[in-house]
């Protein structure tokens, strides 16, 4: 495979960090988005709706390597997550089978809420699932529909994303919220650039030849309590003062490990929030 093509399906603010990095490589680059206007300069655009059955106009019809469905929900209700990862994953799934395309690989970015761990363990890929919402729930269901595709199909769970356009925790903490310390509030991030690296670095691997498992976890090096992320970004931005009356909430308590897809040979640019928050905010 010399120039290897890739779908990126919802190509918005991840999709268009991983298009970014794919082009450098000289990768053919498709971006699905309803506003392709808003994409990468050297993406071609491929104006469409996953939300609607029927498949876009401009849908190429030449082989596609890959497809990354890496797709947002617009609303954050049961509905919006039905319509924007089981059926929007199903739709794509339907149009790329209409056109005779059998991708290499496929990836399915999902999210570490499909654990329900709330006291601080340690979880991996083969870690117990049982989401305590409809959002890890219906997470669950469209990894399925990806791993029962007829293709091989990797699903990337990332964690709590930050960094430039993601700032509602540090305004948050510029206000002043409170947060628990005891028992420690465990969580878990990525920045946005290490999100799309290890989407893209999962994409060159599997376009070397190496052999990738089903399941991934995006997260960082050191999943830490949020009362000293907070203390931190405190600090960092010299904030004083406390809210009386708002606090930070979060529900679950987990440690997600990254060792698996560090195995592989990825590393985050960014280690910790120390970094991530650093480089976001200096």
């Amino acid at each position: 495979m010399t120039t290897p093509s890739v779908m990126i399906a919802g190509c918005g603010d991840i999709g268009s960090r991983l298009a970014r990095q794919l082009l450098t490589g000289q990768w053919r680059v498709h971006g699905l988005r309803r506003n392709v206007q808003a994409l990468p300069p050297g993406v071609v655009g491929v104006a469409g709706d996953l939300h609607q059955p029927d498949c876009p106009a401009d849908w190429p019809t030449a082989p596609l390597d890959y497809l990354v469905y890496c797709a947002a929900a617009l609303q954050h209700d049961e509905a919006g997550y039905q319509a924007a990862y089981v059926d929007g994953l199903r739709h794509i799934l339907g149009w790329l089978a209409s056109h005779g395309q059998a991708p290499r690989r496929i990836l399915f970015v999902s999210s570490s809420s499909v654990y329900g761990q709330e006291q601080g363990e340690w979880v991996d890929e083969q870690s117990e699932t049982q989401p305590g919402g409809f959002s890890g729930r219906l997470m669950l269901e469209a990894e399925q529909v990806a791993l029962g595709c007829p293709w091989p199909a990797t699903v990337v769970r990332l964690t709590g994303i930050y960094g430039p356009g993601r700032e509602r925790f540090v305004n948050q903490v510029r206000e002043g919220y409170r947060v628990a310390q005891q028992p420690p509030l465990y969580g878990n991030r990525i920045h946005a650039d290490d999100a799309a690296g290890l989407l893209a670095f999962l994409l060159q691997r599997d376009a070397a030849g190496v052999a990738l498992e089903p399941m991934y976890i995006g997260v960082d090096d050191a999943p830490a309590p949020l009362s000293e992320v907070v203390d931190w970004l405190r600090g960092y931005l010299g904030v004083t003062q406390w809210s009386e009356t708002e606090s930070v909430r979060r529900t679950g308590s987990k440690r997600c490990s990254n060792e698996r897809a560090r195995g592989l040979g990825w590393a985050p640019r960014y280690p910790s929030y120390r970094e991530g928050y650093g480089a976001m905010l200096g």
